[in-house]
């Protein structure tokens, strides 16, 4: 999930554990049993690693925590910040940049998404931090639209429409596969924009799923 940095090296005295190791099992866990087992002792035997092993780099289990929100807000927020902000010359261009997100899981990882939500229906802190984080994808969303020449009115609820859609998709734990869903590729774009694509912007999104 996350690379080793040099700042990560591990503690003296322990030559198998890093910090990311910690927060690689910390957001494992998190996806596959909730925020409940993410704990120290639970981890550090997982690991086979003393507690010690965790305080050289973390501080509490809440700096081990925030440290996963702020990898979900620097991945799944993130990309989906940076596509709709991408340049595109046309509208069904800059939606299929957003689309990317949904196509391919190394930008967006739905279960990581879902996983926050979970825990945020047990804190109220989260809960806030993920409102913050839907209303940043939206605004993003949203001034895309704008930049192609929509109204104020309509590029917000076509934000929210695009937006909630896929959410609502995770959500639901649909099992579509990624192939199905693009075989309505053009209908989507339709849909979401009000335009008819051209096969050449098909194509351009067909080659980005073929490479992934």
């Amino acid at each position: 999930m996350i690379a080793t940095a040099p700042q990560d090296e591990p503690a003296s005295g322990n030559i198998k554990v890093t910090r990311a190791d910690w927060i690689n099992l910390a957001l494992q866990t998190l996806i596959s049993d909730g925020i409940e087992s993410v704990r120290v002792l639970t981890l550090g035997q997982k690991l086979g690693v003393s507690r010690s092993s965790f305080y050289w780099y973390f501080e509490s289990r809440r700096d081990l925590l925030d440290q996963l929100l702020k990898h979900w807000q620097d991945t799944n927020t993130k990309a989906i910040v940076e596509r709709a902000r991408r340049p595109a010359e046309t509208i069904i261009m800059g939606v299929m940049n957003v689309f990317e997100c949904w196509a391919d899981e190394r930008l967006f990882d739905p279960r990581l998404d879902f996983a926050i939500r979970e825990w945020a229906r047990r804190s109220d802190d989260v809960r806030r931090v993920i409102d913050q984080a839907d209303d940043e994808r939206l605004t993003a969303i949203r001034d895309m639209y704008r930049r192609h020449g929509y109204d104020a009115e309509d590029a917000f609820i076509r934000a929210r429409v695009l937006y909630y859609m896929q959410i609502g998709y995770y959500v639901l734990d649909l099992k579509e596969p990624v192939e199905a869903r693009v075989s309505h590729l053009a209908a989507y774009l339709r849909s979401f924009t009000g335009l008819e694509p051209t096969e050449a912007d098909v194509a351009h999104f067909m080659r980005f799923i073929a490479a992934r």
